[in-house]
């Protein structure tokens, strides 16, 4: 049985169809990333106690004695609770006309007091010329994204700042939600209880999604994305 070239063109389709989407499918995300773990016990840096008789400095697992010390966060390993209070708006309209005529008349004039022609038909020509365009686009996008979460300070860089990171899962009946966040956090704007709005958080990296059915019934099949895609050359 051999197969027609329509046939082969065909498969060949598909083939790179397939390929083209199972490129552009999005990694299969889980719980426990390393970008996006804890420290470790190792990565904490324990203070040198200090035995002396009037000042005593605690391990850095232990708070101690604190008269003169808040519960904010300030070294790694320490929590931080950042309050989600993301909300952006855009909207943005265009429009464009362009219009143009032309119009262009030939005369072949006068030759020995007579314009030349042809029976009833003159020598004269006439050609007009009408171009007419016109567009509008209209685009509307508003996003809110509302709700906490704790993270632990990974690093202390040398000007003072804190970087951040954590993760947080919700199993429900058809799948997973989880929200992701990294950043740099200014010791100065973390609040007394511990916390700080997200909008004070600098080169944040806020991902929410989520996996299983419900994820996967508002996704489009991979042929589907193909024929969406910029691959689709119709």
């Amino acid at each position: 049985m051999t197969m027609t070239s329509k046939s082969r063109s065909l498969l060949l389709v598909c083939a790179i169809a397939f390929g083209i989407a199972g490129c552009t499918n999005p990694l299969d995300v889980k719980p426990g990333d390393a970008a996006y773990a804890p420290v470790t016990e190792q990565q904490m840096e324990l203070a040198e106690p200090n035995d002396g008789g009037i000042y005593r400095t605690a391990a850095a697992g232990s708070r101690g004695l604190t008269l003169f010390e808040d519960v904010r966060a300030r070294q790694i390993g320490d929590v931080l609770t950042i309050t989600l209070t993301e909300r952006t708006v855009s909207s943005k309209s265009a429009a464009s006309e362009i219009t143009k005529e032309n119009e262009i008349d030939l005369d072949a004039g006068v030759i020995f007091n007579t314009t030349p022609s042809y029976g009833q038909n003159t020598m004269r020509t006439e050609i007009n010329h009408d171009r007419d365009f016109s567009g509008e686009a209209t685009a509307d996008q508003s996003n809110n994204l509302q709700g906490s979460i704790t993270v632990m300070v990974s690093n202390v860089l040398p000007n003072g700042l804190l970087e951040v990171r954590g993760e947080k899962w919700l199993t429900l009946n058809r799948g997973e939600e989880f929200i992701r966040l990294r950043g740099l956090v200014r010791p100065e704007d973390i609040l007394r209880d511990n916390t700080i709005p997200s909008t004070r958080v600098a080169d944040v990296k806020i991902t929410y999604s989520g996996t299983g059915e419900l994820a996967e019934s508002n996704r489009q099949g991979w042929l589907s994305r193909f024929f969406s895609s910029e691959y689709w050359p119709f």
